[in-house]
């Protein structure tokens, strides 16, 4: 089963009182880095592979296969939607809100109460390969 949707979303304030700007996560992608999909931000629960990770206007977009089968059926019935990311700040500015300019992205997560409400699963594919 594969999604897409926004693991961050630029320029809106989350439950923690940072603000993603555009452009926070372009070294981190440019690195070319392998980011693992992980179950609520566990280090060793990974539940797929991400095949697409890249910013765009609206945020971070993600196209990830859950190959986990409890997880992928949470995300296909809709009872999982949240996404989130772990990272490490590397130039902020400001604070309250705190605007994050640069991230040294570390993975990418679903989860139950993503900090940034809008961070979402938007689409679900269920077609087999």
């Amino acid at each position: 089963m594969r999604f897409a949707g926004y693991a961050s979303v630029f320029d809106r304030v989350d439950r923690g009182g940072d603000v993603v700007r555009a452009g926070a996560f372009a070294a981190s992608l440019k690195a070319g880095r392998p980011v693992p999909l992980l179950w609520q931000h566990r280090p060793g629960a990974a539940i797929g592979v991400i095949e697409t990770l890249a910013e765009d206007a609206r945020g971070l977009r993600v196209v990830a296969r859950v190959t986990h089968r409890d997880a992928a059926g949470l995300v296909a019935r809709g009872a999982l939607t949240g996404l989130s990311f772990g990272y490490r700040v590397t130039a902020a500015r400001g604070e309250r809100p705190r605007e994050l300019i640069a991230l040294d992205l570390a993975e990418i997560s679903l989860v139950a109460r993503p900090m940034q409400p809008l961070a979402r699963v938007l689409a679900v594919d269920f077609q087999k390969e």
